[in-house]
């Protein structure tokens, strides 16, 4: 797919995106901690990609992690996708929307919290779209 970034090229991207959900989604940026609007929220609902509508996380699986971004133990099944990242000289697990290639954050396993899985989905707020029950 050269030049487009699943099935959208970049300008078709940058048009339907505000430069920061870009920068985050497309370029694999973070938005920078305690900044984003769902780190705290604690409504009941699901969590889509902002990018292309598809439902990612559910409220039940958000937990109170105080790493700065929201955190999930857990994604819909299917929903989110993992791939090595080593861009920060260390290798770290990368998510991403399955549906459009958007990035979301990164996944920790083995940290102790009480949830589950014994995962934290680190999402970037900016990827995410809250839809209330």
């Amino acid at each position: 797919m050269t030049g487009e970034l699943h099935g959208k090229s970049e300008s078709e991207w940058r048009a339907i995106l505000s430069p920061e959900q870009f920068r985050i989604l497309r370029q694999k940026g973070t938005e920078r901690p305690g900044t984003g609007e769902y780190e705290n929220h604690k409504e009941q609902g699901v969590y889509s990609c902002v990018g292309c509508g598809t439902p990612l996380y559910k409220s039940t699986t958000k937990f109170s992690s105080g790493c700065g971004w929201p955190a999930f133990f857990d994604a819909i099944p299917g929903a989110v996708s993992r791939h090595k990242d080593k861009t920060l000289g260390v290798t770290r697990i990368e998510i991403t929307c399955t549906a459009c290639g958007g990035h979301l954050g990164h996944v920790f396993k083995g940290e102790g919290f009480k949830t589950p899985t014994d995962e934290r989905h680190c999402v970037n707020s900016v990827s995410l779209k809250f839809h209330g029950e």
